[in-house]
């Protein structure tokens, strides 16, 4: 039975000296470092120094964007460039290539947070390109190698980008302003439910012994369909259509993970933790059709379900899961990263707390800021490391004399 949890620290794996091209050598690596470090970051300066926040794009237009776009959005380009080199074969960009599309994210976050009006404008560029860039990446190995089924990988990439022009096109329209996050944050609902509903059964099989569990292909074109069905909706005002089909996408979630067996998962934390993501997700989307069906609660509580309870928790998983197959490093956890997840959880249940006002709401915000910054810094401590060396099973470069 392989191992999944150890109480020893692995050897970190460090006779290898640090080199860009270890780094740059496929996407994981740089983007999942830049965007954990950019949650820990961006989240602090959000909650203890909002001040600081004083650009075109400020206080809660650029917690949102930040959160949605420089984060989220960048862990899924990292995972989707480099799931595309195991679809098609061939590695959608590296080296030079991938280390241009990296500068574009930093001119990004610099620029939002630093640049006032010109550095606005640069930065919005740059993040428009920084899409479009890994959009036409993914097309063109998708494309060269026929890859039919990920012939929509591209386009989901490019209407990440295009939600974002949407979002910071309109700033001085909240109610537009709003549409662009929210079409966004359907949209990567979309990326994250095809991307989970691929790799968390895999994933498991692999993982337990004789588990043998459905893959759910048919189920998830409706699923798919209906949160492209909602995104539609949603941008042409038709609420009870949104309702309906982000319904219809959260049920076909909920019975998709009762299909995986969640109980042959459950003393594995590097697949509970995927399971638990897309039970969050699966929520988040279950109350916001409540929310488009006229369900009077607080506005942020939908998002902040699919956004913490699903996408963050997935992404602590994922980022671990997948950094340590591509690292050679055997799925093999240690204390920093079962305390990542454990961390994340209660910064999700920190935060839903806090939605509610009460005299504790401001202290929960912060205690949910703090266990969300540690989550992140146990991955980029443990990681960092190894993403900027070679994997320990390639040939160790002599050293120059």
């Amino acid at each position: 039975m392989a191992t999944l949890l150890q109480l020893e620290e692995p050897d970190n794996g460090a006779a290898a000296p640090p080199s860009w091209r270890a780094l740059f050598e496929l996407a994981f690596r740089p983007l999942y470092l830049a965007g954990t470090a950019w949650a820990l970051l961006s989240v602090l300066v959000w909650v203890f120094a909002p001040h600081w926040l004083a650009g075109p794009l400020a206080g809660v237009a650029w917690h949102a964007h930040e959160m949605l776009w420089g984060f989220v959005a960048t862990i899924a380009v990292g995972f989707l460039l480099t799931a595309g080199a195991n679809w098609t074969g061939q590695v959608p960009l590296a080296g030079g290539g991938l280390a241009g599309l990296l500068l574009l994210w930093l001119l990004a976050r610099a620029g939002y947070l630093l640049g006032g009006e010109a550095g606005f404008v640069v930065a919005a560029a740059a993040e428009t390109l920084f899409f479009v860039v890994a959009a036409l990446a993914m097309g063109r190995v998708v494309w060269r190698t026929r890859n039919r089924r990920n012939y929509a990988v591209p386009a989901m990439m490019l209407a990440l980008g295009a939600t974002h022009l949407l979002f910071v096109a309109s700033l001085d329209d909240w109610p537009r302003t709003l549409l662009g996050f929210n079409a966004g944050l359907l949209v990567m609902a979309m990326i994250a439910l095809l991307v989970a509903r691929r790799v968390i059964p895999f994933f498991a099989m692999r993982a337990v012994p004789g588990l043998q569990i459905p893959m759910h292909e048919a189920s998830a074109r409706w699923q798919l369909g209906a949160v492209l069905a909602a995104v539609i909706a949603l941008l042409a005002g038709w609420a009870p259509l949104q309702a309906a089909a982000l319904a219809l996408a959260g049920a076909l979630a909920l019975w998709q993970l009762l299909g995986w067996r969640p109980l042959a998962v459950r003393g594995r934390p590097i697949l509970w933790i995927l399971y638990a993501g897309y039970a969050g997700l699966a929520a988040g989307l279950l109350a916001a059709a409540a929310q488009a069906a006229g369900v009077a609660w607080r506005n942020a509580l939908p998002v902040h379900v699919i956004a913490m309870a699903g996408f963050a928790v997935l992404i602590i998983g994922m980022v671990t899961r997948t950094a340590l197959g591509h690292l050679g490093r055997g799925l093999v956890l240690d204390r920093s990263m079962v305390a990542s997840y454990g961390l994340m959880l209660a910064a999700v249940a920190l935060r839903l707390a806090a939605l509610w006002p009460s005299a504790a709401s401001a202290g929960l915000l912060q205690a949910a800021a703090l266990a969300w910054a540690a989550a992140f810094a146990a991955y980029v401590w443990r990681f960092t490391p190894w993403m900027i060396r070679p994997r320990p099973d390639q040939p160790v470069p002599p050293r120059r004399t």
